[in-house]
């Protein structure tokens, strides 16, 4: 009598199996569009209103009940689809209707089942996701008892082998999955060069400190408060910049910070140079430990409506000075004025290497030509040298690490002031390692 059923309504057995195999295929869509949605985009998406991508984010916030709902169906009909099929199959063709029945649900299984949507799902999963998120919504209010059942069994079973799930395992902090995040849409091209640097340098305010961007002492332009006022006035004209700081006794001992408007205001009150106070114009001198991030350094300009400050080590003693633009820059890349002083610290070569001033920093460097030498032992490509090499360089000496051939070309005295760095070859990188 069985028997006699299938014969007669084989289309009503076709089309059982079909309707299996859809709802399969939709879970498993669902489940591969789901884990790999962007949390980001559908968080964009809830904000603007799109009823569909609350519900994405409410199945994201339960992700392992998601996943056992989506693996209960999907195996449920599975299962029922081959039952099915190799009872029918059977009646029609006796015993070897169980060959017949594997191999063709076997197929149809793998092929429309999984690998066909696992592949579009993988290809647009936030769109599949707004697709599907209605559907699996209801799925998993249905079977949400047999999936918080099997999350109960498995969490059980992990726990006698000692292995505890929900704890804090992250290998990567947030900062450095969004930095990845970001380089990997750089490399797909979805995110321009410039976009990706000033993003890095963005997440990077918490990890550098002043001493990473500040102009070396040996690099300020300072002034001596003890020189004629004529000749300071000149000094403060011809500077570039519009704060110096003023020393007396040694350059290292600063009395106070000049503006140049201020300057001009009292110029333009006296009328004559000889009538200025230097010491009554001149602005207390900010200083801060080198030990500041610039994060909290930023934070503090803005509330002192400071844009100047001196750094200073353990000891006391002046480091060099960090201002709002070194730290903006480390976010929008150099930032140049028709006053600024023009200086070449980086020549290409034709022979694809490059000549280097040995002050100029790791990080501008990094970024100018798309390298990624370390710069937590060394702020300079200098430094970066010493420390590599322990030592001391001679002119003409060559060093290679980091994948790259250091050349000094000039030195004067203790300090490298021109290095020519090439790329090395693969082999000579894997020797030195």
């Amino acid at each position: 009598m069985e028997n006699l059923e299938i014969h007669t309504d084989p289309w009503l057995a076709l089309g059982i199996v079909l309707f299996c195999l859809a709802l399969s295929a939709i879970f498993s869509a669902g489940e591969t569009a789901l884990t790999g949605a962007s949390r980001a985009r559908m968080l964009a998406l809830d904000t603007a209103g799109d009823p569909n991508a609350r519900r994405v984010n409410k199945l994201l916030e339960v992700r392992e009940k998601l996943i056992s709902a989506m693996l209960i169906g999907n195996n449920v009909v599975n299962i029922g689809a081959s039952a099915f099929a190799t009872s029918v199959l059977v009646g029609l063709f006796g015993q070897e209707g169980v060959i017949y029945a594997t191999v063709a649900m076997s197929v149809l299984v793998i092929i429309f089942a999984e690998v066909l949507p696992k592949t579009i799902a993988i290809v647009s999963a936030d769109r599949t996701s707004l697709l599907l998120a209605p559907f699996i919504y209801v799925v998993m209010k249905i079977l949400g008892p047999l999936s918080a059942a099997a999350n109960w069994l498995v969490h059980s079973i992990l726990h006698l082998f000692g292995v505890r799930l929900g704890e804090n395992n992250e290998v990567i902090s947030a900062h450095e999955e969004l930095r990845g995040q970001v380089d990997l849409l750089h490399r797909e091209g979805s995110v321009e060069r410039t976009d990706r640097d000033m993003f890095g340098g963005l997440l990077e305010l918490t990890e550098l400190t002043v001493t990473d961007v500040m102009v070396h002492r040996t690099k300020m332009r300072t002034i001596d408060a003890d020189l004629p006022q004529p000749e300071i006035v000149r000094e403060v004209l011809a500077s570039p910049y519009t704060r110096i700081p003023f020393w007396r006794g040694q350059p290292e001992n600063i009395v106070g910070v000049l503006h140049a408007k201020d300057l001009l205001r009292a110029l333009d009150k006296n009328g004559g140079v000889s009538d200025i106070k230097l010491d009554e114009i001149m602005r207390p001198t900010w200083f801060v430990p080198d030990t500041t991030t610039l994060r909290g350094q930023l934070q503090s300009f803005l509330q002192r409506k400071e844009h100047f400050a001196l750094v200073v080590d353990e000891y006391g003693e002046v480091m060099g000075l960090v201002t709002l633009e070194d730290i903006l820059e480390e976010i929008v890349g150099d930032i140049r004025d028709e006053h600024d002083v023009a200086v070449q610290g980086l020549r290409r070569n034709q022979d694809g290497s490059i000549t280097v001033d040995g002050a100029a920093p790791v990080r501008d460097l990094n970024r100018a030509m798309e390298w990624r030498l370390p710069d937590e032992e060394a702020t300079t490509i200098a430094g970066l040298v010493i420390h590599e090499a322990r030592m001391i360089p001679d002119v003409g000496q060559i060093f290679t690490f980091h994948g790259f051939r250091f050349e000094i070309l000039r030195k004067t005295r203790n300090r490298i002031t021109t290095l020519r760095i090439t790329p090395a070859p693969k082999s000579a990188d894997e020797d030195d390692g």
